[in-house]
């Protein structure tokens, strides 16, 4: 019997095993993805956050609580379903933020953690822990890059092997109408939806060093 041709992955590195997925199955592609992100400059309300497919067709949005705009963050599916929601912790040194499942903040919806690899940094250089990882001795997943240039790169754990990268995407158009946009491209097999909430806090941890 015959099987369909398989392309395996460049890296030579044999790439470690991944959680089938984080958020859902659902969320999990068996191609490259690639994700914009459309940020609107010029707003702070809810919902300046969208994640379209190349088409354009909205895949997520971000809302934030009014009552605590830049402590917790709420990703939604298209159809506004909540699928986590991001928390920073107050009294940390090390910018740690949580990940709930849907609109819970119960210890027991946890999903993953995130925090900063060091107190001090010129690039970015995060952590991700996922709920089951207690010790957080080793990562699962490791944030490198400039987020200021939009080109951070998603590895597993302390491997050398990407399952997700972004770079920027500016045309005259998106200038113009004040939003900035940015692709990220989310390897096959790999939690798009736990990509993009990286990303979201991500911009987080940003705004609040430009207001340091």
């Amino acid at each position: 019997m015959a099987y369909p041709y398989q392309p395996q992955p460049s890296a030579s590195a044999p790439m470690p095993p991944l959680p089938a997925a984080i958020f859902g199955p659902q969320y999990c592609a068996p191609y490259p993805l690639d994700l914009a992100v459309v940020k609107k400059v010029m707003t702070i309300s809810d919902g300046n956050f969208a994640v379209t497919d190349i088409n354009g067709n909205i895949v997520f949005k971000v809302k934030g609580s009014l009552l605590t705009l830049r402590d917790r963050r709420l990703l939604l599916d298209a159809a506004g379903n909540p699928i986590t929601t991001l928390r920073r912790k107050i009294v940390t040194m090390h910018d740690r933020w949580e990940a709930y499942r849907g609109d819970s903040t119960e210890s027991k919806d946890l999903i993953f953690t995130l925090k900063r690899s060091s107190l001090i940094q010129f690039k970015t250089k995060l952590d991700v822990f996922l709920a089951g990882n207690t010790k957080e001795d080793v990562c699962d997943f490791k944030v490198k890059g400039s987020w200021l240039e939009r080109s951070c790169i998603v590895y597993a754990g302390e491997s050398n092997n990407i399952v997700a990268q972004m770079h920027k995407k500016h045309t005259v158009q998106s200038i113009l109408i004040g939003k900035a946009q940015f692709i990220v491209t989310v390897y096959p097999n790999v939690d798009y939806a736990f990509i993009v909430a990286l990303i979201v806090i991500l911009d987080e941890i940003n705004e609040d060093e430009k207001e340091d």
